[in-house]
């Protein structure tokens, strides 16, 4: 089976020109509910946070102010839909802490918290054809849930979305993902975004997705991972 084809639209890339997105995909993995393991590395991640923070709000961190830049350039508004690396943060603060979703979830969700970059994880078996990133027209479906019902969104004009050859699996660069592609407890096969602006470096985009690899690998010791940039 040949590696899923990521692509970023030069659109995307003259609003973001420091945009550098990282792709880790893994075969053959193993997932199920939420464990003390998982929930370890999310107690971990919030403190490597607090740490980073040093008292600081999450949107004052120099990448999390470069995201807002961002979702302000597109039309979005940032105090309004934050993207995802800062809304897990927020959470992470609070008493409530980090919620458990599923092993692979948890696995990408503290990877995310620890760096403070928004990360993403899609079924591969769920995406139809190539995935790309791309300022979307209005008329893409957007799959989702509302009140607990299944219901069909559209992007905004201009909304910088992910999408395949059905429609968007996330809305708002990396701000809310669709309910079609999302890693349950039965998936074996996903690809991870990690998405990263300046200032943040190559060093510390690839040291998020050599944990997130690495912890992988550990969760499901069969599985075949490789870790590559999107084009």
């Amino acid at each position: 089976m040949t590696d899923l084809t990521l692509t970023v639209s030069d659109e995307v890339r003259a609003l973001a020109p420091g945009f550098t997105p990282l792709v880790v995909e893994a075969r053959g993995l193993v997932n199920g509910p939420s464990n003390e393991a998982s929930s370890a590395l999310l107690d971990d991640a919030s403190r490597r946070l607090a740490a980073r923070l040093g008292g600081r709000a999450p949107h004052e961190d120099p990448h999390l102010a470069a995201w807002r830049a961002a979702y302000t350039a597109f039309g979005a508004k940032p105090s309004r839909t934050r993207n995802s690396a800062e809304a897990l943060a927020r959470r992470a603060l609070t008493d409530a802490g980090l919620p458990r979703i599923n092993l692979l979830v948890d696995l990408y969700n503290a990877v995310s918290v620890a760096y403070l970059v928004p990360v993403g994880g899609e079924d591969t078996d769920r995406i139809a054809g190539a995935m790309r990133l791309v300022r979307a027209t209005g008329e893409e479906p957007f799959p989702t849930a509302a009140d607990g019902a299944s219901a069909v969104e559209h992007p905004e004009p201009g909304e910088v979305v992910w999408r395949d050859d059905e429609g968007v699996t996330c809305r708002r660069w990396n701000w809310r993902q669709g309910v079609r592609t999302r890693l349950t407890e039965e998936s074996v096969n996903a690809v991870f975004l990690l998405e990263g602006l300046a200032p943040m470096t190559a060093p510390e985009l690839d040291a998020a997705g050599t944990e997130l690899a690495e912890n992988l690998a550990e969760l499901s010791p069969g599985a075949r991972i490789t870790v590559r940039a999107a084009h």
